[in-house]
């Protein structure tokens, strides 16, 4: 039996989601039927508009996502009908090489989430005679999806999905930022570029592993006020100003940590970064860009003589069957911030409204309510 399913899609880059009735495959061996409850709206999706990262159109957009199964195909061991979930926009079988050497976040299912496919190259997505690809093998703006169990995590089912949504994408990316990839310790001066809904996040982050300082650099007044409110001791919408100021706090040793979370990463940006950074420091670089684009030009000697360290992360370098778990208990013991994330709640038919909405700066996090 075909089921159908309202989605936002995008058919070519630089137009904007379009609302349509898709049909929906059941679910095939290892895979789920999930009627989503919310879905986040993230930056990545922009690129796919802008054109910086082509996928294969037409596609299902959305990658973070929660909702509740509603059905299992065969060979499924991992959830059951009625089960709370939420989506990992990476995901993880358990068994290939990064993951079983505890780097889920590498897993080789992911190889084909800009394609939209799964990972046996089929659509679950269809119109017609043509194929619908899925982000991030998820879908997240549609009613429904049909996906694999290994893109899936359950949930205590006590937890609200509209906020839980956020910890499958924008909370252990920014968060894991700062305390995996970027490794923050007590007492270190980190310096975070880009607040939006990573950036908070690793705000989060560099507050919960005891940075002393926590520097941010944003142009927007409302995201600068925000982070201060989440922790950081310092704002400022100019690169250089923080750069100052960090001199300062350091007695001229520079930050431990340079963290770049801005919506489009560029060169000017990297260089401030490293620049920033005192001996032995570290720059993480989670933000995208246009993946033709050369983005990082700095100096190999300040690398050398200055023992510096430039670095990418992946989903946070976090690994989402036990982080996604683990930051929805510490939210649940107060612990961890969600609902202040949420600044606007929109329907699926307002996913272009948000996402304006998210260019202004008006937004942390946009999230999409599905159904009721």
């Amino acid at each position: 039996m075909t089921l159908t399913t309202k989605a936002a899609v995008l058919t070519a880059p630089g137009k904007p989601f379009e609302i349509v009735e898709l049909d929906l495959d059941e679910p095939r061996e290892g895979e789920v039927l999930i009627k989503y409850t919310a879905a986040g709206l993230c930056h990545s999706d922009l690129h796919l508009t802008d054109g910086d990262l082509p996928p294969r159109y037409p596609i299902v957009g959305g990658h973070e996502g929660s909702g509740i199964i509603e059905a299992v195909g065969p060979g499924v061991t991992k959830v059951q009908p009625g089960d709370h979930v939420v989506c990992s926009f990476i995901p993880n079988c358990g068994t290939c090489r990064y993951c079983s050497t505890g780097r889920q976040n590498l897993c080789d299912m992911g190889a084909t989430i800009l394609e939209g496919s799964m990972p046996d190259g089929t659509f679950r997505f269809h119109s017609g005679k043509d194929d619908f690809g899925a982000m991030c093998m998820l879908g997240t703006f549609s009613e429904r999806a049909t996906i694999s169990q290994h893109s899936v995590v359950k949930v205590d089912d006590w937890l609200p999905l509209d906020k839980a949504v956020l910890v499958g994408c924008g909370v252990p990316s920014g968060w894991g930022t700062s305390v995996y990839a970027g490794g923050v310790r007590a007492g270190d001066t980190v310096v975070i570029y880009g607040i939006g809904g990573l950036g908070i996040n690793a705000v989060q982050g560099a507050v919960s592993a005891g940075a002393k300082y926590v520097v941010v650099v944003d142009p927007v007044a409302m995201k600068r006020d925000a982070a201060l409110k989440f922790g950081a001791t310092h704002a400022f919408a100019d690169a250089q100003e923080a750069a100052t100021k960090v001199n300062e706090l350091t007695w001229g040793q520079g930050a431990d940590q340079a963290l770049i979370l801005v919506g489009t990463v560029d060169e000017e940006v990297v260089s401030n970064a490293t620049a920033v950074v005192g001996k032995g420091g570290t720059v993480v670089i989670t933000g995208l860009a246009d993946p033709a684009k050369l983005t990082v030009h700095v100096s190999g000697t300040d690398l050398t003589l200055n023992q510096k360290t430039i670095k990418g992360s992946l989903f946070g370098s976090a690994n989402p069957q036990y982080d996604i778990v683990k930051l929805l208990r510490l939210y649940d013991q107060g612990q961890l911030k969600l609902d202040e994330l949420v600044t606007t709640t929109y329907t699926l038919d307002q996913v272009n409204e948000g996402y304006q909405d998210l260019r202004d700066g008006k937004n942390l996090r946009g999230v999409i309510i599905h159904g009721e």
